[in-house]
């Protein structure tokens, strides 16, 4: 299908796709060079996909699950899983601490602090509470609390999480199809009718995990870029801070297996045509059944993901106070991108599929009503790499372009295998001790090392020269936990 890119700005572009309004592509000359071919024809082939009203290409973009990562998708008609993708409200969170930068200068003391977080979140695929002495323990009757409550008061208190954390996340909890709990406990009987519920709440025990690929948790010292609106955010200069990035681990894996699985065997049933013949665009017909159970089962697995990473900031705080008692923390905030919201859109109202893209909702956008952002936007939450940092931001009134969103962060410039193949160990790893920042694995992986991401700073002046946010805060690396055997040293 052909397709033609005009530029209509020093970050924006046009991505004319025939008889369709084009798709908002954001990114300098160099990060519209980097998306390739089959990147871009993702994008065509989701925006001429039925329902598809809008899609926007952010600079992180790559290729994907069905719709590129880092697109966004919005229709008011049609949901759709492939951008959501299967790890279900993949998250990132930040824990603002009051203890100062200079202590954990010292690398004795940050090596103790990896140990104790470590022996409290475990990492790695199919890790779980088992895999970490200090963790939280939750059985099935909290794990199904969790999954169908959210961040309740009642699920928090039993898990040891602060309750007013709730106020600091995009969402806390989330409702069935037709916004209700009940719906959310219907569909895991039917789970269990359908014998898929055993496997389902062995996932349960991996609340408060990270697990692989690209899930971290990083301590970082906070520099203030806007001095005033750091401060309004609830962060501290110069004060120690901790970025994780994890979402609703096997759970929403599995849920979101089984709904592709079963979107696509009623196509074949029916004979229908998937769009552009692919498999991962499979979609449903909003107010149909296929819809309302896709609508459940992606609420299930975003509230696990809202508790797992809250769970996770307990447990951090927890770790830091073993080893320097008397420290305290809050949370900044807590915000997705692998999701799909019912969010204003054009003066009406759209489903809004993020995958791997971020909210960003401007000052006194109608969806802050209420919340502690209302007047000034909420944290945009950027991770790069350990070494050139990650970024804070807020939205500017320009969001509005993308369907108020920005990127999740640097966005692949390799593949895994090609990072794998193309890094050198050495290389890496004297680089990272270079910046004096270290990890809990012997050998950083090479596959999320920061040269087979892109330039982050690249990425951030696209988001900035379109006008959709502006910089707060970098967040600067002190240490690092991945997937990996646990270091020595």
């Amino acid at each position: 299908m052909s397709h033609t890119l005009q530029i209509t700005g020093a970050a924006t572009a046009e991505l004319h796709v025939g008889a369709a309004t084009p798709i908002t592509v954001i990114g300098t000359d160099p990060i519209r060079e980097s998306f390739g071919a089959k990147t871009l024809q993702q994008a065509v082939n989701s925006r001429n996909a039925p329902g598809v009203v809008d899609v926007v290409l952010n600079p992180d973009a790559h290729v994907g699950y069905g719709a590129p990562v880092g697109s966004v998708l919005v229709s008011p008609s049609h949901i759709y899983p492939g951008p959501v993708g299967v790890d279900i409200k993949c998250s990132m969170s930040l824990l603002q601490l009051d203890l100062p930068a200079d202590q954990i200068v010292d690398r004795a003391t940050r090596r103790a602090i990896i140990k104790a977080i470590a022996e409290r979140t475990p990492t790695g695929p199919g890790k779980g509470q088992r895999n970490a002495k200090k963790s939280r323990r939750s059985g099935p009757f909290l794990g199904r609390s969790a999954v169908v409550s959210g961040a309740s008061a009642s699920v928090c208190e039993q898990f040891g999480i602060p309750t007013h954390w709730a106020t600091r996340c995009e969402d806390a909890f989330h409702r069935g199809h037709d916004g209700t709990e009940d719906a959310l406990a219907q569909r895991l009987d039917v789970h269990t009718k359908e014998k898929r519920y055993e496997r389902l709440a062995s996932k349960f025990a991996q609340l408060g995990s990270y697990g692989g690929g690209n899930h971290f948790g990083e301590c970082e010292v906070v520099e203030a870029i806007d001095e005033a609106m750091t401060h309004a955010f609830g962060m501290t200069p110069n004060a120690v801070a901790f970025l994780s990035h994890c979402g609703s681990r096997g759970f929403g894996h599995d849920l979101a297996a089984h709904q592709f699985k079963t979107m696509n065997l009623a196509f074949a049933k029916t004979g229908r045509a998937l769009p552009a013949g692919d498999r991962q665009l499979v979609y449903a017909e909003l107010d149909t059944p296929e819809a309302n159970d896709y609508l459940d089962d992606m609420a299930l697995g975003a509230n696990f993901a809202t508790v797992n990473h809250l769970l996770i900031n307990a447990l951090v705080l927890e770790a830091f106070q073993e080893v320097i008692p008397g420290v305290k923390g809050d949370l900044v905030y807590f915000i997705s991108h692998n999701i799909a919201r019912k969010e204003p859109y054009r003066n009406t109202e759209a489903w809004v599929h993020r995958k791997g893209a971020t909210r960003a909702f401007p000052a006194g956008h109608p969806s802050l009503v209420g919340t502690p952002f209302q007047d000034i936007g909420h944290p945009i939450l950027l991770p790069g790499n350990p070494r050139d940092g990650s970024m804070v931001m807020v939205a500017e009134a320009g969001a509005e372009t993308s369907a108020h969103s920005v990127n999740h962060g640097a966005g692949r410039a390799m593949s895994r295998t090609a990072a794998k193949k193309n890094l050198d160990q050495q290389t890496v790893d004297a680089e990272l001790d270079q910046y004096d920042i270290m990890s809990n694995t012997r050998r950083y992986p090479l596959d999320e090392a920061p040269d087979a991401y892109k330039d982050f700073n690249e990425v951030l002046s696209s988001v900035e020269q379109a006008g959709l946010a502006r910089h707060v805060a970098r967040l600067n690396a002190r240490f690092v936990i991945k997937d990996g055997a646990p270091a020595d040293d």
